[in-house]
């Protein structure tokens, strides 16, 4: 009896060690990312001696995605933690996938703030097409059906009283191609995103028509969204990651980093170096908050424009769906 006693003791003592070894893992931070250049999670953690805490209180992984969409199930199923959203895919994303639970904590590119980059539509110089209401009757491009740049053309449009389907036609294509379509009269506007309209002949044979800040001012181009079950059940954690992201956002946007900076994007991206310097992490790059902060009246603006063009059913006061005490406390760290 004496024997299976100190057997039973022996495996309750094991299973407790286990436990114990289970609860002092760090838990893992995976970041689903898009594009590469314009986002900073597949490099977040390039430049060494930046984290403080990365590999100690939480460890990191990036993912890289083909599109909001996959990225959206992906953060409702537990697959990461992590999701990087525009204001376009955010609201789908409560009111489609059922993601009450989504919270708003940080910030990466906002479009269209002061001097910086804002996606530009743009139109042969040597076509017909002068004004928006030129639109009338032509094909538009875009690369995806209710993706940001999709809605803000539609929001010009209707400035100018010109509906989809009644007035134009929109065609479907990747950004890489938008060029090609655009010289060859295929389509009569692009959109152009960074870095695909700064090439140097669409330059030379292209007009600006409208920016994206024309059409509905600035929006929220990219932010982080994690869900509030995983913040609740690892705080401490994650305002380590955030301290570690501001740390990190804050080194790329200096400009006494920039050489270095674009160097390392240029070299995961596997391009030349010189294709970036001259935009990459400046003015004519996206905006970054240096803080790491939202702007969740932006947000809401953007929101409200993609609900009256019929994207979206339901008001959302986004608000509800944030949390931004994670990057206030983490910030309060490092000043």
């Amino acid at each position: 009896m004496m024997r299976w006693k100190n057997a039973a003791a022996a495996i309750v003592a094991a299973l407790s060690l286990t436990a114990a070894a289970q609860a002092a893992d760090p838990p893992k931070i995976r970041f689903g990312w898009i594009v590469p250049v314009t986002n900073i999670a597949p490099v977040l953690f390039a430049k060494e001696g930046l984290s403080l805490h990365n590999g100690k209180s939480y460890t990191y992984e990036a993912v890289r995605f083909q599109g909001s969409p996959n990225m959206v199930t992906a953060l409702a199923t537990g697959d990461i933690e992590i999701a990087l959203l525009a204001w376009s895919s955010i609201g789908i994303a409560i009111e489609n996938a059922g993601l009450s639970d989504a919270r708003v904590v940080a910030d990466e590119i906002q479009e269209g703030i002061g001097k910086h980059y804002t996606h530009e539509y743009m139109v042969l110089k040597d076509g017909p097409i002068k004004k928006v209401e030129d639109l009338k009757g032509k094909n538009l491009a875009t690369n995806v059906m209710g993706a940001a740049v999709d809605i803000a053309m539609r929001a010009m449009a209707r400035k100018v009283k010109l509906e989809f389907p009644r007035d134009f036609n929109i065609v479907e294509a990747s950004f890489p191609n938008m060029k090609a379509l655009l010289l060859e009269k295929k389509v009569d506007l692009i959109p152009g995103v960074l870095p695909f309209s700064l090439d140097g002949e669409l330059r030379s044979k292209a007009n600006v028509l409208f920016t994206e800040k024309d059409a509905m001012g600035p929006s929220e181009l990219g932010f982080l969204v994690m869900k509030a079950d995983f913040i609740r059940k690892n705080r401490a954690a994650v305002v380590d990651f955030y301290e570690d992201y501001i740390r990190v956002v804050r080194w790329f946007t200096d400009p006494a980093n920039h050489k270095e900076a674009v160097a390392i994007q240029a070299n995961f991206a596997k391009i030349p170096a010189e294709r970036l310097e001259s935009w990459l992490f400046t003015e004519k790059d996206y905006y970054r908050d240096r803080n790491g902060r939202p702007n969740l009246d932006t947000l809401q603006s953007n929101l409200e424009t993609q609900r009256e063009l019929g994207f979206l059913k339901t008001k959302i006061d986004v608000k509800k769906y944030a949390d931004l005490s994670l990057i206030e406390e983490a910030v309060k760290r490092i000043k």
